[in-house]
């Protein structure tokens, strides 16, 4: 590997195992590396790996040989970075890599998902664990062959379960249809949890590791599908029965047993803590679990793996049998060595466990207490100590539970029943992983000889798929080194001198130890390379693995290889009266000649299991599933670099990693390696180059060999790359310098202009400085020159002015002294001439004066006179104002009157509003009333004021009666005060009339008002009795269907009613009359019809009908096929077949029919069409005439012996009715005929719904069928784009992108849809629904593509697809919204998402303004997967910043919690979008009356009244014409 400052690497790390680094430096001969901590270190080169720094900028490859340097910290980071995102799939080549996510991820493993791998090509799709399901799954179908899919890796990694979501899968793309009985796949699947019961435990890293080996064979028959199923287990942990170590716990099945409550105390069982077997450990619980729940579903799933309800009572007694068993306690007896119950607590559960098995007590204690010895002599009965009895006791523990278990597989096996003939098989091999602890015994010699035996195959396997791989690409391989493990596999298994060969004999002696055996195995290995012996033990040894070095301690290696059976246990048991327990132990061993005790070892056993598992193994084509686990705490998102690495290493990941690193690592499409390194040789690549032998060119040039050249690849050995990255890395360095050469002397340059400017301006600066100052000088001696100019003028104006002023005072003091002599003198006159003059007018004034005052004398004297005289007259009329008086008054009383009655008015017109008009009258009446009498008051005034005058005049002419009118004067003005209140009441009446107007004028206002009101609702209220008398009709008519329908349903059938008409006749018919709308109703309205019009019948007879009808069934129906078959066409847009078969069944009066068989006919018919002709011409034609046969059914027919809901406006006369029916058997007005139809006819209705929609399904299922190739290749031509730009790159490497020629096809296809529909004159309303669905699947398909395929969720495919978008927008512009409607947002998923690729900063986006701007329609799991599935491919933007990443991944752990599946695809609408009232609603009226009969239905009699009724609307018409 060539080293370079800044060239980026890998350095070992004590904790990390591995990190990023990069070259500061070199320092001799090691090389000077600053760690991403900022930490400097000194490595030697050879410790070093090369590192890609592209790598780090994207969420990791989801395939390890796309990695750029394939070692073994790339592959580890890798995984890092995926496990980050919840990508806890990742390909190896052909090999998965499942890291367990320690948490509930639904979405990746609901029926959608299995959906989208099933039968998709391997590597297309994101990695998962039902690709590989998948990819074992297709070849078996297409090669014949079986297949097998090995499930590895240590405890707590998820090997269960992802065997079930394999075991799952398999059963989805191989399960037969649902039925009543138990299917084979649900008793594969039920078989897990009952497995896991008996099998399973929790152990310090995992609580429900298998601890016992399980191979599933499904077996599928020649058709794929699912036929038998047989499971294999090894090695059962038997110890743990009787031996755990805190915080394990014991077999699951124990403690759902102590938690079952009922049966729990029929047993005599506690809580677990009361038990040995079980309190070892003080862990009795797990997190999350309950274990009654858990007892439950065991129960369940034993009923359907069909162990019987007393198989399964005798299941649970063992296993009480067992816990009490372990209870018996010893303490030494009497006699030497010999042992007896310690206790009364022992007595009772010796008792409880003999009750159980069903066998004798005494026996029982006899079997466990002492041991029989067959010598020649006869039997020897030899008593056992307490350690003996103990041990006797264990061991027969342990053997009952491994035969319960080897039976539960074995009733698994012919319970789900295996398929002998079955030629075809998938194996699911769950088995534990290489185990490495601080203290490694017998059980994990033998796990990690069988992962030896496994990693051989599947070394084997992976050379044999790069043999493949270097087959397909025809390129030379002969010389790459196989790496293989026989030495140790001959070390462990090899006879004689192998471990298992010398541990056996070791057992077979009854006095060697572990220090024997040990030295033995000293002695024949010594010189081994994979043998080593430990250093602080003498009994201690070590072999190397292939996974790394593990020592094994002996101590317990012979105890646990004999697998001892006690003879007097298989006898007591074998004759238990519980047949279950006695069943069990059927077969006895042989006898020794010695012992009771028989051996067998363990060991040889597991080897032999072995040995047939990689027979199995060798006929199959194996695919592996390696399982990791990230953390020993189990706790989500922790990733522990060291326990992953150890793992990688266990699981053989490494090594296929040397593998591929022996042969050819690195593998590059010839596109790609162009794209990459095309620039290290620019001359090579011109207009139109060939990428192959480019780059050979381009490696030839490098002087690199070794390299081999595919037909799509080119191949290169271990560190090429790295060379070609440095050769690069040096181009481009140099393009960099060169980049900056440049920009230096632009800056450079840019420097000297600006400094250049800034003199010129300064100079420039200077010289105008210098200008204005020379200027001000001459300015301020031009400016002295005119001051002084103007001062000398000021002087010389000044003393000028002095002069002139003088002499100016001088003159005019002068003339105002002689004028105002002439103004004193003038003044004086004036003043002698006004004294003068008042003097004359006081003596004029004084002589009027004295005149006045007696003339004023003499006028008071004679006016005193008349007023007596006055005074008298006014004594005389005093009776006459008394009687004004009590007018006034009456008066006021009718005011207080009419005033009461207004208010009183007021009160009543609330409560009652109908004698309002009669009381306003009479108000009107009392209002005249009052006039005239306030006009008689005004007369009366009037003739008062007339008497007044009069009165003066008199009063003038009695001046002599002057102490009488003295009296009266006073009389007089109480008179004129009495006048002055009168008339203030007559003006206070006038106001009080004129008020009383104004309130009654408002009354009329209120009272009009009112009456509108009233109006207005009395019409509301008569709508809405109307709207509620329509939906009592419809809710009637409904009633009645379903109670015709109910009754008719167990009496008439389709298939009896079709039977009986081929011995009887055609039921009677007369033709019915057909009234439908003019005027439609709003789209949304009810389209209830309004009025009930009687129908027309022509004037044939019962009984003549019935008779001429009879005659000819056979032609009505030939009649029928034709219009079924035969494309008549439309007619003025309106679908010609449906009009004539409706007009026909009128005709015939099928609707009054008690028969099906003329319907049964019309629908076999219309079906037999649909699957006999072409789909795009018979399913538009059809839809049309099936809808619009419908809607004739829904508009006019209703149940038989429903009356009309709804009153008629008026009766029609019957010569009027037979008048209207001659002129047209279809009435036109506003009301609507409804048909009297029995039950086959309503039937007919139903049926002919299911079939329209049939139809709309069909179309639409055809039309996605035909869309799904464009759009895969809309999907696919972004790739597609990238291979044809890399061919065709102009000299200066300016790609050319390929028109949008596919996007082209799909609005060709929806041109020629949009023809066809109209073509067929299918209603817009089908269209919009038709459209919207098809828009739907574009929307569904484009989105699921975009987030399971990575190439596709790029910047570039963002910008394809966007066009594509514009074009599908375009399209629906021009479409209309009548055809196209709401379909633009059918597409709003994947334009946001689209949308959301295509922008450029968005590492600046919250996550808010992510979902609530950008993507507000999507998901926050579908949000997240596009964000960690993005790379941009054209620009080499960066995703959404770590920080949003964080925050959904957080919402995405609580929405596991919550949701049971979240899956982020879209599913596919299936629906039917439209109900028969909805097409009710939106078709538009068909009037059937003015079709034509068709020419090649013109020779029937039985629909000659067609031609007959157009003939009469064409006299008709030459009628209305003339």
């Amino acid at each position: 590997m060539s080293l370079r400052t800044g060239s980026k690497v890998w350095v070992e790390d004590r904790d990390s195992a591995w990190v990023p680094a990069e070259v500061a430096g070199f320092k001799g001969n090691q090389v000077q590396l600053v760690a991403g901590s900022g930490k400097t270190v000194l490595v030697k080169p050879e410790k070093l790996f090369p590192r890609d720094a592209d790598e780090d900028e994207h969420g990791g490859v989801d395939d390890m040989t796309k990695l750029t340097y394939l070692n073994e910290p790339g592959v580890l980071y890798n995984l890092r970075r995926r496990y980050a995102l919840n990508d806890i799939y990742t390909y190896t080549g052909s090999i998965l890599i499942a890291v367990n996510p320690f948490t509930k991820l639904p979405h990746l493993y609901n029926v959608h998902m299995m959906e989208q791998y099933k039968g998709a090509p391997f590597g297309e799709l994101s990695p998962h664990v039902f690709a590989v399901a998948d990819a074992s799954y297709r070849a078996m179908v297409t090669e014949g062959r079986s297949q097998s899919i090995l499930v590895s890796g240590e405890s707590g990694a998820g090997k269960t379960e992802t065997t079930k979501l394999i075991m799952q899968y398999l059963t989805y793309v191989g399960g037969r249809a649902a039925s009543n009985e138990r299917t084979v796949e649900q008793q594969v699947l039920e078989s897990n949890p009952l497995l896991e019961a008996f099998g399973n435990a929790r152990t310090v890293r995992n609580d429900n590791s298998s601890r016992f080996g399980k191979f599933v064979e499904i077996q599928f028959d020649a058709n794929g599908r699912i036929s038998g199923a047989a499971i294999r287990t090894y090695l059962l942990e038997r110890s743990r029965v009787v031996q755990i170590t805190d915080p394990e716990r014991n077999y699951h099945c124990f403690y759902q047993l102590c938690a079952s409550g009922k049966d729990a105390e029929k047993y005599k069982l506690g809580h677990p803590s009361h038990f040995h077997y079980l309190n070892q450990s003080k862990t009795y619980e797990l997190e999350g679990v309950s274990n009654a729940e858990e007892y439950m579903k065991t129960r369940t799933a034993m009923d359907i793996v069909g162990i019987s309800q007393e198989e399964q009572e005798a299941i649970f007694r063992t296993l009480a049998a067992i816990l009490h068993l372990g209870n018996v306690e010893f303490s030494p007896g009497k006699e030497h060595d010999s042992s007896v119950l310690k206790d009364q607590k022992s007595s009772f559960h010796m008792q409880m466990a003999a009750n159980l098995f069903m066998c004798d007590e005494n026996l029982l204690l006899a079997t466990l207490s002492t041991r029989t010895i067959q010598t020649r002599e006869g039997i020897i009965v030899k008593a056992l100590d307490c350690n003996g009895a103990v041990s006797s006791r264990d061991a027969l523990a342990k053997t009952v539970y491994a035969r319960l278990f080897d039976w539960l597989v074995e009733k698994i096996n012919r319970s789900v029943g295996q398929d002998l003939n079955s030629q075809l098989q998938i194996g699911v091999l769950d088995i534990y992983g290489f185990e490495c602890f601080k203290d490694n015994s017998f059980e994990q010699f033998c796990i990690n000889f069988a992962n030896e035996k496994l990693q051989q195959h599947f070394n084997e396997h992976v050379f044999k798929m790069e043999q493949e791989e270097y087959s397909k690409e025809e390129i030379n391989w002969s010389y790459i080194e196989f790496i293989d493990n026989q030495d140790v596999l001959d070390l462990i298994e090899k006879k004689p001198l192998g471990i298992i060969a010398l541990l056996d004999e070791a057992c077979m002696f009854p006095k060697s130890t572990h220090h024997t055996f040990s030295t033995r195995l000293f002695q024949s290995f010594r010189d081994h390379p994979r043998w080593k012996k430990a250093k602080f033990s003498e009994t201690d040894f070590t072999l190397s693995h292939y996974a790394g070095k593990v020592t094994y301690h002996t101590d317990y290696f012979l105890d646990k290889n004999r697998d001892y059976v006690v003879v007097e246990h298989c006898n007591l048991l074998s004759s238990s009266k519980c047949p279950f327990v006695a069943n069990l132990f059927c077969s006895l061993p042989e006898e020794s000649s010695r012992s009771s005790y028989k051996f067998s070892s363990v060991a040889t056993r597991f080897k032999q299991q072995l040995q047939a598992l990689m027979e199995t193994l060798n006929t199959t084509e194996p695919h592996y599933v390696r399982c990791v686990k990230p953390n020993s705490l189990n706790r989500p998102q922790k990733f522990e670099n060291l326990s992953i690495l150890h793992q990688l290493r266990c699981g053989g990941v490494l090594e296929a990693v040397r593998i591929s690193l022996a042969g050819y690592p690195t593998r590059r499409t010839y596109s790609e390696f162009v794209d990459r390194f095309g620039i290290l040789a620019p001359e090579f690549i011109d207009a139109a180059y060939d990428e192959k032998s480019t780059t050979e060119k381009i490696l030839k040039n490098l002087k690199l060999e070794n390299f081999q050249l595919g037909k799509n690849k080119v191949f290169l050995r271990a560190g090429q790359i790295g060379v070609l990255d440095s050769r690069r890395a040096e181009v481009l360095d140099n393009a960099a310098k060169r980049i900056q050469c440049r920009l230096r002397t632009f800056v450079a340059r840019r420097n000297f202009v600006s400094t250049r400017a800034a003199a010129f301006a300064l100079q420039a600066f200077c010289r105008g400085f210098l200008a204005r100052a020379l200027y001000a000088v001459k300015r301020e001696t031009a400016a002295a020159i005119f001051i002084q100019k103007h001062v000398r003028r000021w002087l010389l104006r000044h003393a000028y002015v002095e002069l002139y002023s003088a002499v100016v005072t001088l003159q005019s003091n002068i003339r105002g002294f002689s004028t105002r002599q002439r103004f004193v003198h003038g003044k004086k006159h004036k003043a002698a001439t006004l004294i003068q003059a008042r003097w004359r007018m006081r003596k004029v004034r004084s002589a009027f004066k004295h005149h006045q005052a007696s003339i004023v004398a003499i006028q008071c004297l004679w006016r005193r006179k008349l007023a007596k005289r006055e005074l008298r007259k006014l004594k005389q009329e005093a009776n006459e104002s008394g009687a004004l008086r009590l007018a006034k008054n009456k008066l006021e009383k009718q005011l207080e009157d009419l005033t009461w009655r207004l208010q009183l008015e007021k009160r009543m017109r609330v409560s009652n509003e109908e004698a309002k008009s009669v009381e306003i009258s009479r108000l009107q009446k009392v209002v005249e009333s009052l006039n005239l009498k306030l006009d008689a008051s005004k007369l009366a005034t009037i003739n008062e004021c007339y008497k007044n005058a009069v009165l003066q005049n008199q009063l003038e002419l009695s001046a002599k009666e002057k102490s009488a009118l003295e009296r009266e004067l006073i009389d007089m003005a109480e008179l004129r005060k009495e006048n002055a209140l009168l008339k203030s009441s007559m003006d206070a009446l006038d106001k009080k009339n004129s008020d009383l107007a104004n309130e009654l004028l408002k009354a009329q206002k209120n009272t009009n008002d009112t009456i509108k009101k009233l109006q207005e609702f009395e019409h509301k209220c008569y709508d809405l009795q109307q709207n509620v008398n329509s939906l009592k009709e419809k809710l009637l008519v409904l009633e009645d269907e379903n109670h015709i329908m109910r009754q008719k349903a167990l009496v008439v059938s389709p298939k009896s009613t079709r039977r009986g008409f081929e011995k009887a006749t055609v039921p009677e018919m007369n033709s019915g009359a057909f009234v439908p709308h003019t005027d439609r109703k709003h789209e949304f309205e009810s389209p209830t019809p309004s009025k009930m019009i009687t129908p027309y019948s022509h004037g044939l007879s019962e009984s003549r009908r019935t008779k001429l009808t009879m005659e000819r069934p056979q032609e009505n129906y030939e009649v029928l096929s034709r219009c079924i078959k035969e494309d008549i066409g439309f007619k003025d847009g309106k679908p010609s077949a449906a009009c004539i078969i409706y007009k026909c069944l009128l005709q015939w009066r099928a609707f009054e029919s008690e028969r099906t068989v003329i319907f049964d006919h019309i629908i076999e018919g219309i079906n037999d069409v649909l699957r006999v002709g072409d789909e795009n011409i018979t399913l538009p034609y059809w839809l049309s005439n099936a809808s619009a046969l419908l809607c004739l059914l829904q508009r006019n027919l209703r149940p038989n012996g429903f009356p009309p809901t709804q009153r008629s406006t008026g009766s029609s006369s019957l010569a009027l009715r037979i008048a209207q029916g001659l002129s047209s058997p279809f009435k036109h007005g506003d009301g609507m005929s409804h048909l009297e139809a029995r039950y086959p006819a309503i039937l007919f209705k139903q049926q002919l719904t299911a079939c329209v929609e049939k139809i709309f399904g069909l179309m639409r299922d055809s039309l996605k069928k035909e869309l799904s190739p464009l759009l895969g290749s809309c999907i696919q031509a972004p790739k597609a784009a990238r291979v044809h730009a890399g061919k065709s790159r102009s000299p200066g490497n300016a790609p050319q992108q390929l028109p949008g020629s596919q996007w082209d096809n799909i609005i060709k296809f929806l041109d020629t849809l949009m023809i066809r529909l109209h073509g067929n004159h299918v209603p817009s309303f089908f269209i919009r629904k038709l459209i919207a669905q098809v828009f739907s699947f574009i929307n569904m398909s484009l989105f699921n593509s975009l987030l399971l395929r990575r190439e596709c969720c790029t910047f570039s495919n963002g910008e394809y697809v966007k066009s594509g978008l514009a074009e599908l927008e375009k399209w629906i512009v021009n479409t209309g919204d009548e055809f196209a409607g709401t379909s633009w947002h059918e597409l709003n998923y994947i334009r946001q998402a689209v949308g959301f690729l295509v922008i450029h900063q968005k590492r600046r986006k919250s996550l808010d303004e992510i979902r609530q701007d950008l993507c507000p329609a999507l998901t926050v799991r579908q949000i997240y997967r596009i964000s960690t599935m993005y790379w941009d491919d054209k620009y080499g933007t960066q995703s959404v910043s770590n920080e949003v990443v964080a925050q959904m991944r957080e919402l995405l752990n609580k929405d596991n919690q919550n949701l049971t599946s979240n899956s982020f695809l879209l599913d596919d609408d299936l629906s039917i979008p439209f109900s028969t009232e909805d097409i009710d609603k939106a078709i538009p009226l068909i009037d059937p009356s003015n079709i034509e009969l068709p020419s090649s239905l013109s020779g029937y009699s039985c629909v000659q009244f067609l031609a007959q009724h157009q003939n009469e609307i064409v006299r008709s018409s030459q009628i209305v014409a003339a």
